[in-house]
């Protein structure tokens, strides 16, 4: 943690933050959850004067680790929201996936947060891993809804290099009609799909703030952190990164390359796109998107009422 308090005070003077304005923070990556609250303590000791008053602060956990102890010492430390990384209520898939917790574990965990004084919980399910049915998804969303939830992020399983499946990626099953599946079941039950793997009738702060490009530090082994035109990367060493928590490699963006994350995730959200920030040529094909009701237009901004085609319309518009 003293590697991350270094790296913090450093960010927090890069990005000039002032008193009571930080909106959202994310624990993430890894599994915060096997860490002890008391270990936090100096993190929030140097956050706690420059957040607003009512700032966003989520924690992800692992149903398994996130005991009643670890969940009331977060909320002490004025954690306001739990993601959990659930993934499925079948057991047999959660064996698959390697997960190491049982359907009854995030059942606890979850109904424990909410017994602790949590209002915002998440929960993340998966989709499309070998096997998986209409059937099967239908089941993990009603149990997910039975639960005292009020977001879910829903993720088609990808295989990443380095990872448990990257040496049998057949793992991972193609099968688009899941994908409308999953989002039409979520948002029956009453939950809005507000960006293309989110739903809730609380739209959290700090996901959006990545679809605006609001600037973010990115804080810890692997992080990201932008402002302006400008990616930081901190070492993905761990080793390395206590020993240099400022070795920070810097990404300098185009306004191209600015442009194009703008239309990608404006796109595979509710955030849409602005038609000031488009040329003459760029603005013509959106027009005939809105034409083709592929697109619609709100005053001055282009929205998406289909996420899951959000690439193939921003590389027509960018053609």
């Amino acid at each position: 943690m003293v590697s991350l308090e270094k790296q913090l005070k450093h960010e927090l003077k890069r990005f000039n933050v002032q008193d009571k304005t930080i909106q959202t923070v994310f624990i993430g990556g890894g599994t915060p959850s096997t860490i002890d609250p008391k270990l936090y303590e100096a993190i929030f000791k140097l956050l706690k004067p420059l957040l607003k008053v009512d700032a966003e602060i989520t924690s992800e956990a692992n149903p398994n680790s996130a005991t009643k102890a670890w969940l009331q010492g977060m909320f002490d430390l004025g954690v306001n929201r739990i993601s959990f990384g659930v993934q499925s209520f079948n057991a047999q898939k959660l064996k698959a996936l390697n997960r190491a917790h049982s359907p009854q574990q995030a059942i606890t965990a979850i109904t424990t947060a909410h017994e602790i004084g949590f209002k915002n919980l998440s929960l993340d399910l998966i989709y499309n891993y070998q096997g998986d049915t209409k059937a099967l998804l239908y089941d993990d969303i009603n149990e997910a809804f039975k639960l005292p939830i009020n977001h879910i992020s829903a993720y088609e399983l990808t295989i990443e290099d380095g990872t448990k499946f990257a040496s049998t990626p057949q793992v991972r099953q193609i099968d688009d009609e899941l994908a409308f599946f999953v989002a039409d079941e979520i948002t029956k039950r009453g939950f809005t799909h507000y960006e293309i793997s989110n739903f809730g009738t609380y739209q959290s702060e700090h996901n959006k703030g990545y679809w605006n490009l609001t600037p973010y530090m990115g804080v810890g082994a692997g992080a990201v952190g932008f402002k302006d035109d400008t990616r930081y990367y901190p070492t993905t060493d761990i080793d390395l990164y206590i020993k240099e928590p400022l070795n920070i490699l810097e990404e300098h963006l185009t306004q191209e390359e600015i442009l194009t994350e703008q239309l990608f995730l404006g796109l595979r959200s509710t955030t849409g796109i602005k038609e000031n920030i488009l040329n003459k040529e760029m603005k013509k094909r959106a027009d005939f998107l809105v034409k083709k009701e592929k697109l619609l237009k709100e005053y001055d901004t282009y929205k998406n009422t289909n996420y899951f085609i959000a690439d193939e319309l921003v590389l027509y518009i960018l053609d």
